[in-house]
């Protein structure tokens, strides 16, 4: 029975995981259907934020009750906080995503996102978290895999190529384009991809500020619920500026509705309580590892039902930043388990010392 326990503690993250991938990559088709379609992406992000935090909110107060004596005081520094997280993290992050998912494709998505361990360690060089040891294994590892990551962003941004499968049925492509919609207009693909590069920076940055946010509140749920509240009241008001006419804030599909209702559910409130709970029981590396995993939902689902939108410079690119992505993980793990062995080192060495310094007493 334990054996049997210890197998599903592990088998059980590793297909939840690999589903929320699967969700987010459907999601992401869906929404990019709708955008093409006529919703405005700044309304679907107003919506879906606006809807994830009613829902997110209220759960975040009623977990961990018995701690509330011990809870941090809410200062103005800490809403400064809130509000810088929720304006880089839902208005800037969002709103570049969705907007370069509108000239692009969700494998372009999926490719860029790939790029967040790059700007990860970029953003802990500048900003001093990390000491470049070039000498170190784990750097150079990491270096390796950035170099490869910037090389598979490049032929995913700027090359193409020829169609993976060319379909000749015409009719069938204009069929499928009326209810799913995967790739856009090839003269904004640059554009495109340089709009998903920036949210992807932002999310980054938005990660770093969010750690740094948690060790001083330590309660991650209201952390989210508060950049949550703060990012949507933001994004609302960027919206209304550029939305201006009532039309485009009006849902005119039920199919629209589902979506909103959806990537809100899925990517506002599961997604978020799945990422903390595993990220606690499995530690910070695990959660990262299934990235990759929607490099083959995306080509699945292109290979299947989008023929004629899947490019081999899309493959090969996407394919070229999830090596460079899996080696920067790798390298992270070797450079932790450096730091872990240098410690261990200085503790025996600190070790050794004392018994020393005890004798040296005892003859004086």
């Amino acid at each position: 029975m334990e054996v049997n326990k210890t197998k599903m503690s592990e088998v059980l993250p590793f297909i939840i995981m690999v589903i929320m991938e699967g969700w987010t990559i459907g999601l992401t088709i869906f929404a990019k259907t709708a955008i093409t379609n006529g919703m405005s992406p700044l309304v679907f992000i107003v919506y879906t934020n606006a809807l994830a935090t009613i829902i997110l909110f209220p759960c975040s107060f009623l977990t961990h009750q018995e701690d509330r004596k011990e809870r941090p005081s809410f200062t103005f520094s800490l809403f400064m906080r809130f509000l810088f997280l929720g304006f880089i993290g839902i208005t800037m992050t969002q709103a570049f995503l969705f907007l370069g998912l509108s000239y692009s494709s969700p494998i372009l998505v999926c490719a860029m996102g790939h790029l967040i361990p790059t700007f990860n360690f970029l953003l802990s060089v500048i900003f001093r978290k990390t000491e470049m040891n070039l000498r170190s294994p784990g750097m150079q590892v990491q270096l390796i895999g950035i170099l490869v990551s910037i090389m598979g962003a490049v032929v995913a941004e700027f090359f193409k190529g020829p169609l993976v499968r060319p379909s000749s049925h015409d009719h069938l492509k204009h069929a499928n384009k009326q209810y799913l919609v995967f790739s856009s207009t090839p003269e904004f693909w640059v554009l495109g991809g340089a709009l998903l590069a920036a949210s992807f920076f932002s999310l980054s940055i938005f990660n770093l500020f969010q750690k740094e946010t948690v060790e001083r509140y330590p309660e991650p749920m209201k952390v989210l619920s508060y950049s949550n509240l703060l990012g949507t009241i933001l994004s609302a008001i960027v919206s209304w500026i550029v939305e201006r006419e009532i039309n485009v804030w009006k849902i005119k599909r039920n199919k629209d509705l589902i979506l909103i209702v959806l990537t809100a559910l899925v990517g506002g409130v599961i997604r978020p309580n799945i990422h903390v709970w595993f990220t606690r029981i499995k530690g910070p590396l695990y959660v990262p590892l299934f990235k990759p995993f929607g490099i083959a939902f995306a080509t699945t689902f292109a290979l299947c039902f989008f023929s004629n939108s899947l490019h081999y410079g899309s493959v090969i690119g996407t394919t070229t930043l999830g090596m460079g992505y899996y080696t920067v993980m790798y390298g992270q793990i070797k450079g932790n388990e450096e730091e872990t062995s240098c410690d261990d080192c200085s503790s025996d060495s600190l070790d050794k010392k004392i018994p020393l310094l005890q004798e040296k007493m005892e003859e004086v």
